[in-house]
């Protein structure tokens, strides 16, 4: 199965939380019918990106980066890259690397939400994740990064946009 095929699947086995969640996982479907490349940065249209909230529920807290780019604290996350066979791998992936922490795992259940946005290369369809960090997690800032830091929970507003407190809340709510 491709990557292409699998994006499918877990968009079509989505169940968001409100009709804005269902009109945007319908968008990102008919992007993947229109657009064979809509997983690559190379798609101009936008593309398909994978994300992972990591998150430590035993001290109420999550991680986030400052993105050396966009310079917002974000949760990890970007491109999907040919080496890819899932989304969800993608999204871990893109946890691991841009955290630094080893042994990360995925919540279970698919993506937590999706969100819609526009970065300097194209839109981005973003499908979130959410991971859990081991006990003995140990972070550490990658390239991408500008900063790399726990918030707690209650923090997240003070320091992020609404699309990662909309997150936050989402993958509290799956926990």
């Amino acid at each position: 199965m491709s990557l292409h095929d699998d994006a499918v699947l877990v968009l079509k086995g989505y169940e968001g939380q409100d009709e804005a969640q269902d009109e945007l996982r319908g968008r990102y479907l008919d992007h993947l019918a229109a657009h064979p490349d809509g997983l690559w940065k190379s798609c101009a249209d936008g593309h398909v990106t994978a994300s992972a909230l990591v998150a430590d529920p035993s001290r109420g807290r999550v991680l986030l980066t400052l993105h050396r780019k966009l310079r917002m604290w974000l949760q990890m996350g970007g491109h999907c890259e040919p080496e890819d066979v899932t989304l969800a791998a993608s999204a871990l992936r893109e946890g691991t690397e841009e955290s630094g922490i080893a042994g990360l795992a995925l919540l279970p259940g698919g993506p937590v939400r999706l969100d819609r946005h526009h970065t300097p290369c194209a839109w981005h369809l973003d499908v979130q994740y959410a991971a859990l960090a081991p006990p003995d997690a140990v972070e550490a800032i990658s390239d991408e990064s500008l900063d790399l830091r726990w918030f707690g929970y209650d923090e997240v507003a003070e320091v992020a946009d609404e699309s990662v407190v909309r997150l936050v809340a989402a993958t509290r709510a799956r926990l």
